[in-house]
């Protein structure tokens, strides 16, 4: 009788085992959220987590800052702006209603202090002050705003205004306030860095950043709440842990409390369900591939960007890639020229395509080489006829 067991594990069972897929990883739905919209994002994938009325158009509030500030940094990258510069303020910037970080009329405000306004103690004043500085006014440094947005692909975003008051043509989505975060904190790090001041001094008085989540996780360092009675409350927020960081957005919700709960819901949903990875970096060859005609007899592909995905925590090791390659490439090439694909697969699904572009640019060979390859070309296209 003990045989027979033996026997049937060897001959049952361990084969079993080893034809047995991984048990699939078991995610829940997101958090149910009193929130108008929301949205939950994978800062270097892109892949979206969670998501509720996410292109429906709502007043942002303060969450218009955003983009106020990043068309200051946009300037400061430029050259067209210092952060010493000194901004004099007008009679409107000081009469700005609601949140306010009381700059005087016809005082003179360094750009730096007046960012700090805006970022941590959300003044509307300072929004305005920095707007006028920039454009000459606030309408035109509004359509600044909206010249970044189109340029960004924020396709249900509009704004009349560099504060976020009320105004029944100034509106943007969780959505589009995931992908200017994002484009944020990509091109600037430096000044990214500002939005996890917790409080900020001027004129002698103080006051706290309105991000909760700022004392609540270590791990959030940023971005922005906004409130109106229109809008309710609201927050954009970012958190980064272990290499892997989330944007989330939360719109329409009752309280501060809740907008903070609901943000904190979210990216805690995110960091324990899903994973991201960098498969491949950009700039690094990942093949040498048969050039035609040219001066050199291949050249190296890679990828334009770096690849990340976010998978379901668990099934990492089931991410596999595929490499695709044009055809019989013949020279000039040009650096930068797409010559195939790279397919990313979480078992037999497709989760990401990305092109293949060559790394460095090949000449057109000498009329010998080009004669060679030429009768190669023939060679290879018999080969691949014949074949079918």
């Amino acid at each position: 009788m003990g045989r027979l067991k033996v026997l049937y594990f060897v001959f049952v069972l361990i084969p079993l085992l080893l034809l047995a897929k991984p048990a699939a990883a078991i995610i829940p739905a997101p958090p149910e959220l009193q929130a108008k919209s929301y949205y939950l994002m994978d800062f270097h994938s892109g892949k979206v987590l969670a998501r509720h009325q996410e292109d429906v158009p709502l007043p942002p509030a303060s969450l218009t800052k955003i983009m106020t500030v990043y068309v200051v940094f946009h300037e400061l990258a430029q050259g067209n702006l210092r952060l010493d510069d000194r901004v004099t303020v007008s009679e409107k910037a000081w009469r700005a209603p609601g949140s306010r970080m009381f700059i005087e009329v016809g005082k003179q405000v360094s750009v730096a202090d007046l960012l700090k306004g805006v970022i941590v103690q959300s003044g509307n004043d300072a929004s305005i002050a920095l707007a006028e500085h920039i454009a000459g006014d606030e309408r035109t440094f509004a359509e600044l705003m909206n010249q970044h947005a189109r340029r960004l692909g924020l396709t249900n975003t509009h704004y009349t205004n560099s504060t976020g008051l009320p105004d029944p043509e100034h509106y943007t989505t969780a959505h589009d306030l995931a992908l200017l975060t994002r484009a944020l904190i990509v091109e600037f790090p430096r000044y990214y860095a500002w939005f996890k001041i917790k409080e900020f001094t001027y004129n002698g008085i103080t006051q706290r950043n309105r991000n909760l989540l700022l004392w609540r996780d270590s791990s959030v360092d940023g971005v922005k709440t906004g409130h109106t009675e229109e809008a309710g409350y609201c927050l954009v927020a970012s958190a980064e842990r272990n290499g892997m960081r989330l944007i989330s957005v939360v719109l329409g919700t009752a309280s501060e409390n809740t907008r903070a709960s609901a943000s904190q819901a979210l990216l805690n949903y995110g960091f324990r369900f899903y994973v991201t990875k960098k498969l491949f970096d950009n700039d690094k060859p990942l093949r040498e591939v048969r050039v035609y005609k040219g001066n050199a007899e291949t050249v190296p592909v890679g990828l334009a960007s770096p690849v990340y995905v976010t998978v379901p925590r668990g099934q990492e090791k089931q991410l596999n890639s595929e490499i695709q390659i044009a055809p019989q490439i013949v020279a000039p090439v040009e650096r930068g020229q797409e010559l195939g694909s790279l397919t990313v697969k979480l078992d037999d699904e497709v989760i990401g395509r990305h092109p293949l572009i060559a790394l460095k640019k090949i000449a057109t060979g000498n009329w010998m080489r080009r004669l060679l390859d030429e009768g190669w070309l023939l060679i290879d296209q018999w080969r691949s006829g014949k074949g079918e």
